[in-house]
C-alpha cells in the first residue's frame, strides 16, 4: 500500500445576499439551494446568511439550506445583529466539523466582521489529513480590509498551522481590484484559487470581491466563477468553485 493518496475536494464559497435576488430582490432561498446543488461542493463557505430576520420569513438559513442539499454537518456564526435576528457565516459540510470558533475582525467605527474557523478530517482507505476552514467577509474600507486580514493571518489557528497542513481561506473579500488579498496573503505561502473571475454584481459582473485561498498538501485543479443563468438571479454575488486534490498521510 502507497504511503499517500490523494482525495478529491470541491469547494465553494457563496455570499447568498439572505437568499434575496439581486435583480428582483425577491426572497427565495430554494434558488440558493438549486445554484449550490449544481455544482454538487464538499464544503460550502457561505455569507450574508440570515438567522430569524422577517425579511426571510424568519428562516434559519443555515439549517434550511442543509437539509434541502443533504449536508452533515454545519456551523454558523453572528456577525449583524438586527431588530429582529441577525445573518453571518455558515459552513455546510460533508464532513465533520471540529474546533469551531469565531474570530473578532471589527475595525472601531464600522460594521461587525468576524472569520468562522474550523477544522474538519477527510479520510480514504485507513488515509487521514486534517483541512483548516476559514469562512469570512470582510469591510469595504481598503484599510479596514487591510486589517482584518493582518489579524486573520496573526491568529493562532494560522500562524501556528504548519505550513504543509492543508488550509482553506475562502469568502467575499470586497477586494475591490482583487489585488489585497494576494498581496497580503502570498508572503505566507497562500495561492488564489481563482484568477480575475469576476463575481459582482451576478447579474453583470465586474469586480473579483469573492475568492478562496489555499496552501498546504493539495493541488488545485480547476476553478471559475459560476455563471449559470440561475446564479446570476438568486443573490447579488455569483458562487466561486475550486477543485482540489488533497493528500492524506498513512494513518498508524
Amino acid at each position: 500500500m502507497p504511503n499517500r493518496v490523494s482525495i478529491p475536494l470541491r469547494i465553494m464559497t457563496y455570499n447568498i445576499h439572505k437568499g434575496i435576488g439581486g435583480v428582483d430582490r425577491r426572497y427565495d432561498l430554494k434558488r440558493i439551494a438549486d445554484v449550490i446543488s449544481q455544482y454538487q461542493p464538499d464544503i460550502v463557505m457561505l455569507q450574508e446568511v440570515d438567522d430569524g430576520v422577517p425579511r426571510s420569513n424568519r428562516d434559519r438559513q443555515v439549517n434550511r439550506l442543509a437539509d434541502e442539499l443533504n449536508f452533515k454537518y454545519t456551523a454558523f456564526q453572528k456577525n449583524v445583529h438586527l431588530k429582529v435576528g441577525h445573518y453571518g457565516n455558515a459552513i455546510l459540510s460533508q464532513f465533520p466539523l471540529s474546533e469551531v470558533h469565531n474570530l473578532n475582525l471589527k475595525i472601531p467605527l464600522k460594521k461587525c466582521r468576524r472569520a468562522l474557523i474550523a477544522k474538519t478530517h477527510l479520510s480514504v482507505e485507513g488515509h487521514r489529513r486534517s483541512l483548516l476552514l476559514c469562512n469570512t467577509h470582510l469591510g469595504l474600507a481598503g484599510f479596514e480590509r487591510t486589517a482584518q486580514i493582518k489579524k486573520l493571518l496573526a491568529c493562532e489557528s494560522i500562524a501556528k498551522l504548519h505550513r504543509d497542513t492543508p488550509a482553506i481561506i475562502g469568502g467575499d473579500f470586497n477586494d475591490v481590484w482583487a489585488s489585497l488579498g494576494r498581496k497580503l496573503f502570498l508572503p505566507l505561502g497562500f495561492s488564489c484559487a481563482v484568477r480575475d473571475s469576476k463575481t459582482f454584481p451576478a447579474f453583470m459582473p465586474v469586480r473579483s470581491l469573492d475568492a478562496i485561498y489555499f496552501r498546504g498538501d493539495m493541488e488545485l485543479r480547476s476553478s471559475h466563477a459560476c455563471r449559470a443563468k440561475l446564479s446570476r438571479q438568486a443573490s447579488d454575488h455569483l458562487p466561486v468553485i475550486a477543485d482540489f486534490e488533497v493528500k492524506l498521510g498513512l494513518q498508524h
